[in-house]
């Protein structure tokens, strides 16, 4: 059973903050919505938050969605429940938690939305576990990482790109983060969505989530992680080994690229295309950056309605419907004309 609690970390237009059991966290999330409507989790980035839908969650939520959007492991009131659990922060372990969570929650299947950390999640539980994902909405296309690849070389602007993963990889990239991760995040932002013109207020509402205990070991240990320079999991062996192949997701979904995101530049997704096989769209959103859903809400939430397979079929049998009266009509106007 959920519990709700005073929000220790501002949620100016989420509501109420609950904290659930879910694995091996006790997990921080908003539940917006009819509580029997179809369900939507939205899951953020780095360095990001919940506050990334501040603007989103509300929208689906009035058009009838059940809309959760938890704090990652090592964000905001996110806790473990255990001091002796390993901080890991492997790709495969946020999908994991994701699912938990879902258990707890009791929600069978739902619509998965997110960017940066989140999107790879999403994508991990489409691939893996396709029946507990209706459709998608991926920022950045398909992003299941693959640790083999991440050892190759790229060119040098991609490289100076991904810069603050190799300051990371080092100790002095450790001590940095941990001793101003909210002055890092900042700098982040203006990096990564150049067009973004957030004010401070905006900011200091998600840097309060890295405050977090565990924040500085699980982001560390993420892209360590990434670049095989940290182990993960040995539990998680066979999830990684199965992310290696780069599986196939096999669930409705619309990818989402930012035309000013400054460390993911847009693409037209045709090279990834093969990476999905239920029907896809993919769109580029004019002066959005990084931060996608918080700097451009209305495409993230058109995505999310258009993806959704329930009303895609509405969509379609109202067509269908018309089209059958457009037969009869023209069939009665020409007997009609015959007589």
């Amino acid at each position: 059973m959920a519990r709700t609690k005073t929000p220790a970390v501002p949620t100016t237009g989420l509501g109420p903050l609950r904290q659930i059991e879910a694995g091996v966290l006790d997990v921080g999330y908003v539940d917006l919505g009819p509580s029997d409507g179809p369900p939507v989790i939205l899951l953020h980035g780095w360095p990001y938050d919940i506050q990334s839908y501040g603007e989103v969650a509300p929208l689906l939520a009035d058009a009838g969605y059940r809309v959760v959007v938890p704090y990652l492991r090592g964000f905001g009131t996110t806790r473990f429940l255990s001091g002796d659990t390993f901080r890991n922060g492997q790709q495969s372990v946020f999908a994991v938690d994701i699912v938990a969570l879902m258990d707890a929650l009791e929600i069978e299947s739902t619509i998965l939305g997110g960017y940066d950390w989140g999107a790879r999640t999403a994508n991990i539980i489409a691939a893996l576990w396709p029946e507990r994902c209706t459709a998608m909405v991926s920022v950045n296309g398909y992003l299941i990482a693959n640790r083999e690849r991440n050892k190759l070389p790229l060119p040098a602007d991609a490289e100076y790109r991904w810069w603050y993963q190799f300051y990371f990889a080092t100790e002095r990239g450790r001590a940095g983060y941990a001793m101003s991760s909210r002055g890092f995040a900042k700098f982040i932002w203006k990096l990564f969505s150049p067009k973004w013109k957030f004010d401070d207020a905006t900011f200091d509402r998600t840097a309060a989530s890295f405050d977090n205990p565990d924040h500085i070991d699980i982001v560390i240990h993420n892209y360590r992680w990434r670049l095989a320079l940290a182990d993960g999991d040995r539990a998680n062996d066979e999830l990684e080994r199965r992310l290696a192949d780069s599986p196939v997701i096999p669930v409705p979904t619309i990818t989402l690229d930012g035309d000013a995101d400054g460390v993911a530049p847009s693409t037209d997704g045709t090279a990834y295309a093969a990476r999905f096989s239920d029907r896809r769209a993919h769109r580029v959103v004019r002066g959005a950056g990084h931060n996608l859903p918080q700097e451009a809400p209305q495409a993230f939430v058109d995505a999310i309605l258009e993806v959704d397979p329930n009303r895609a079929a509405d969509s379609r049998h109202r067509s269908g419907t018309k089209r059958d009266m457009l037969g009869v009509l023209e069939s009665v106007a020409g007997k009609a004309a015959r007589r």
